[in-house]
C-alpha cells in the first residue's frame, strides 16, 4: 500500500466552534482554539508529509495567506484537506451553510489541497424525521458540486452524534449520494461498525481516510499504538483494496499533542513497512 501520511491539527487546543454561529449560521465553523503555526511546525518536525485543518482555522488566514504558506513551507508540509460540516437537513439555512463550506473550499484550493471533508446531518432532539436522510443526501450532492468546481474531491465523514453513525446508516446514506466516503475509524467502531469490513464493502468510495485509536471504557480517542481498535486489521483492509491515497491520523485531545502525533506516526511506519517492501 503506497499511502502518504498526514496529521490533523485539531489536537493543539480545545475543540469547538465559533460562538457567533449561534446567531449567524454562515459563521458557524469548526475550530481548534490553539496556535496553528505551532501545530504545523510540530507536525512537520515529527515527520508527517501533510496536514488537515478545520475550516475555521483555515479561514482565519483569509487576507494573510502568506503566513500560512510560510508556515507550511517551513514545516515541509502540504495542506491535504479542510474539514467542515453543517446541519444539512434544515432547508431555511442550507444555502448559508453551503456558502460557508464554499469559502472553506476556496481557501483549501488556494493552497493546493486535494480534499474537502464534511461531517454532519443534524440529530434532532426528538429523533430523525422522515426525509432527514434524503435531505442530507441532497445537500451532500451540493457539496460534491462545490468541491468539483474548485478542483477538490468531496468526502462525507460519518460522525457520532449525527444521523449517520453506524453501518446501517452508512449504507443508507451512501446509497443516496455520490460523495466519497471518508471513514473515521474510531467513530465507526464506537458506533458498532466492523471498520475493516466497511472499508472492503465501500472500496470504490474511499479515497481519503481518517485514522485514530479508541478505547471503550473509559470512552476516549487515543494514538494509534494503543486502545481497543485493531488498527492493523484496518490497514490490512486498505492494502487489500490497493488504497493509494492520503491517510490522516488524528487525535481530538492529548496532553502532549506532539507526542501523540509521534506515537501514531511510529505505529504507522512500523505497520506499513512490511507492506511497502518489494517481493
Amino acid at each position: 500500500m503506497q499511502a502518504r501520511l498526514a496529521y490533523h491539527a485539531n489536537c493543539w487546543g480545545p475543540l469547538g466552534g465559533d460562538a457567533v454561529g449561534v446567531t449567524s449560521v454562515g459563521e458557524l465553523t469548526y475550530r481548534t482554539f490553539g496556535d496553528m503555526a505551532q501545530a504545523i511546525a510540530e507536525i512537520g518536525a515529527v515527520g508527517y508529509e501533510g496536514v488537515e485543518l478545520f475550516d475555521g482555522n483555515l479561514l482565519d488566514y483569509e487576507g494573510r495567506r502568506s503566513e500560512l504558506s510560510a508556515a507550511l513551507d517551513r514545516a515541509r508540509l502540504k495542506l491535504v484537506a479542510v474539514y467542515s460540516g453543517a446541519n444539512f437537513i434544515f432547508h431555511d439555512i442550507l444555502d448559508e451553510e453551503l456558502a460557508r463550506i464554499g469559502r472553506a473550499a476556496d481557501a483549501a484550493a488556494a493552497f493546493g489541497a486535494e480534499h474537502l471533508v464534511v461531517g454532519g446531518g443534524a440529530k434532532r432532539v426528538a429523533g430523525p424525521k422522515d426525509g432527514d436522510h434524503q435531505r442530507l443526501a441532497e445537500a451532500l450532492e451540493k457539496v460534491v458540486a462545490i468541491a468539483k468546481t474548485r478542483g477538490l474531491r468531496a468526502h462525507y465523514h460519518p460522525h457520532l452524534t449525527t444521523i449517520v453513525e453506524g453501518p446501517a446508516e452508512v449504507e443508507k446514506i451512501f446509497a443516496s449520494t455520490s460523495i466519497d466516503f471518508c471513514p473515521d475509524t474510531a467513530h465507526l467502531a464506537a458506533a458498532g461498525g466492523d471498520v475493516a469490513a466497511m472499508i472492503r464493502r465501500h472500496r470504490q468510495r474511499i479515497s481519503y481516510v481518517h485514522l485514530k485509536g479508541w478505547t471503550k471504557a473509559p470512552f476516549a480517542f487515543t494514538p494509534l499504538d494503543r486502545g481497543d481498535l485493531d488498527v492493523s486489521a484496518i490497514l490490512e483492509a486498505l492494502a487489500e483494496i490497493d488504497y493509494r491515497g492520503w491517510i490522516t491520523a488524528e487525535l481530538d485531545s492529548w496532553p502532549d499533542p506532539k507526542e501523540g502525533a509521534a506515537k501514531s506516526l511510529g505505529f504507522l511506519r512500523r505497520a506499513l513497512e512490511p507492506q511497502n517492501k518489494p517481493g
